[in-house]
């Protein structure tokens, strides 16, 4: 089973190729593609992009030209529940576009094409996962993970950054634990093709006004070295 590993920013997804074997690159449709093995596995690395559509098109190139089978997005997310804080992780366990909004011809977040709102994760592929982040973190011994939360990752075109913002959606969406911006797109393109998904979010910031400092340091620093392990155990228990 080929497994896709989808990151938005380069700086996620460096240190995953670079444990990648026998690499092969190829370029479709603007975007880079890496396959190889990790720990006897069949992998696919891409870049998603930044932003909903970004995200959604190279989740359907990978299902379409590369037949994967299952994808797994890490990267990092801006908190909106105010127990979640800088060095979470959260799993997601749904997806929501906390940006779509048809109405009055369909209900607020309403997806038209499917009638719903909410795209679940798939069920073994999120026990694993949660199997993976332990073990990894706790191998890892990363002290600046402090606690893992399953639920609800918002998603929307906009990077969300004043405090303001983070209350008004707290209001609209108060079971959302963390905000980005492709969890939700990526979760609706896996459910029109049947394809097991999970989206794994360290939590950068707080999605306020300050939400843009050193974000490019803790990306580096943390995001990226969170995704090594993580990835890592993962592939051990799929």
């Amino acid at each position: 089973m080929t497994s896709a590993i989808l990151s938005a920013l380069p700086e996620e997804q460096a240190g995953v190729l670079a444990l990648l074997h026998a690499p092969t690159r190829t370029v479709h449709a603007g975007r880079e593609f890496w396959q190889g093995t990790l720990h006897g596995r069949q992998v696919v690395l891409a870049l998603s992009g930044i932003g909903k559509v970004a995200a959604a098109m190279t989740a359907t190139v990978l299902i379409e030209r590369f037949a994967v089978q299952r994808m797994v997005f890490t990267g990092v997310a801006g908190a909106l529940a105010p127990h979640v804080q800088v060095g979470d992780v959260v799993l997601g366990s749904q997806y929501i576009q906390h940006d779509l909004d048809v109405s009055p011809l369909y209900p607020r977040f309403v997806v038209p094409s499917c009638g719903q709102s909410v795209f679940d994760a798939d069920a073994d592929l999120l026990d694993a996962t949660l199997i993976a982040v332990n073990a990894a973190f706790k191998r890892a011994g990363d002290t600046n993970i402090k606690k893992i939360y399953q639920g609800l990752i918002a998603s929307g075109d906009r990077f969300v950054s004043s405090a303001n913002e983070v209350q008004a959606l707290r209001t609209l969406l108060p079971d959302a634990l963390c905000v980005e911006m492709e969890g939700a797109a990526v979760a609706q393109v896996c459910f029109d093709y049947g394809i097991p998904f999970v989206a794994v979010r360290t939590i950068s910031d707080r999605a306020d006004d300050k939400a843009h400092v050193d974000f490019s340091q803790f990306v580096c620093d943390v995001a990226g070295p969170n995704a090594v392990h993580f990835i890592h155990a993962l592939l051990q228990v799929l």
